[in-house]
């Protein structure tokens, strides 16, 4: 399968966030061009990492995009029974950091556009390749930029994180978000005289709990969720120097996963008043905890009865859809610039993230099947 000849090839390219991806950009970019496919890269300041933006068929009219990102997560702390870097088959199984997540969708969308030019194509294919869409879908934005100013954008955009081929029409937005909590230092003999920062952040952190809590019991519920309603997660707490320090100064990240029907403003309105009472309840006119957005993206929530719903319903041969837990440019796409999307493409987030990811080689033939139907669609104009 060409799909897996070029995922062998995707995988060996340690695009670990933290990392250029330049070098299977550029891979990408050769792989088109020798098919007689134009392309258009994005660099980011620096050029260590770009978007790739390439239409095969004619470009005054809108297509089909296929999306998906570059960038996988690291693997470092992880027990891995096979070389990461390197595509190891095993049972069907095709092992691999981003097999799934989502180098298969990837793969499986450039041998896609190497049949395409082939073709005599009524309604163009887009292809866009993203990076650092793992922390925070950041790398999408000066694409989805340059797609703003665009004579023509795509009227559909399939993202091919990982399904199981189904089809997925909604995800919830994401709000990362840092507090500092600022105290007063002291020697640690003396504590009762300072003001411990750490210790508004373990308030701050109640105050976050309590939150959820309210919202699991009495907020707005979508039964297509794995969990139904808006989470509230604490990932990460920093703060102290040493044990006989009392710290002025502490952080937690945590972040909002809202629901469609809920305000993220809202939500974080009332966290903000909850962090205003902690602060004023010590009497210390140092006392405070603030709020950064460190990322955020929107949620996807395309409609069931959509047309691109019932296009890609068409091309896999799924009767229903699913919701997806995890986020992806789809919101973006969505919000920003008005093309409908949904996500669709092979292998499971069960598999994501963790040593030993795999995409099956049934699922890579699955989703080979349904963008040889897309390409049948497109040449005849949908």
């Amino acid at each position: 399968m060409r799909s897996i000849e070029i995922l062998d090839r995707l995988i060996a390219f340690p695009t670990v966030s933290r990392d250029p991806n330049i070098e299977l950009i550029r891979h990408a970019r050769d792989l088109l061009e020798a098919a007689g496919v134009e392309t258009t890269l994005i660099p980011d300041s620096d050029g260590g990492k770009a978007n790739l933006y390439a239409t095969i068929g004619p470009k005054d009219r809108p297509g089909v995009m296929l999306s998906g990102h570059t960038d996988v997560v690291p693997v470092e702390g992880q027990a891995w029974t096979v070389d990461p870097f390197r595509l190891t088959e095993r049972d069907g199984r095709l092992f691999g950091r981003g097999a799934a997540d989502m180098k298969g969708f990837v793969a499986a969308a450039l041998s896609a556009a190497e049949r395409a030019a082939t073709r005599d194509l009524a309604t163009p294919l887009h292809i866009a390749l993203s990076y650092d869409e793992e922390v925070g879908c950041l790398g999408v934005r000066s694409l989805i930029d340059m797609l703003a100013g665009a004579p023509v954008r795509p009227a559909f955009a399939i993202i091919g994180e990982p399904t199981n081929m189904a089809v997925a029409t909604g995800h919830k937005g994401k709000r990362g978000l840092r507090a500092t909590c600022v105290g007063r230092e002291g020697h640690s003999a003396l504590a009762p005289l300072a003001l411990n920062a750490l210790h508004l952040a373990a308030d701050f952190i109640g105050a976050v709990r309590a939150a959820q809590a309210r919202i699991a019991a009495e907020g707005r519920r979508d039964g297509d969720y794995d969990v139904p309603y808006t989470t509230l997660h604490v990932g990460r707490v920093t703060g102290g120097v040493a044990l006989n320090i009392v710290p002025n100064r502490a952080e937690v990240d945590f972040e909002i996963r809202n629901l469609a029907t809920d305000d993220a403003d809202a939500i974080l309105g009332a966290l903000a008043a909850d962090a205003d009472s902690i602060a004023r309840a010590t009497g210390e006119p140092e006392a405070a905890i603030r709020f950064e957005t460190v990322m955020e993206y929107p949620g996807l929530d395309t409609a069931p009865d959509a047309a691109i719903v019932d296009f890609v319903k068409a091309l896999t041969g799924a009767n229903g859809t699913i919701k997806v837990a995890f986020g992806t440019e789809g919101g973006l796409f969505s919000d920003r610039l008005g093309i409908p999307a949904v996500v669709c493409g092979p292998g499971s987030m069960a598999q994501g993230h963790k040593p030993d990811e795999y995409v099956s080689r049934e699922q890579m033939a699955k989703c080979d099947a349904m963008l040889d139907a897309l390409l049948a669609r497109l040449a005849a104009g949908l």
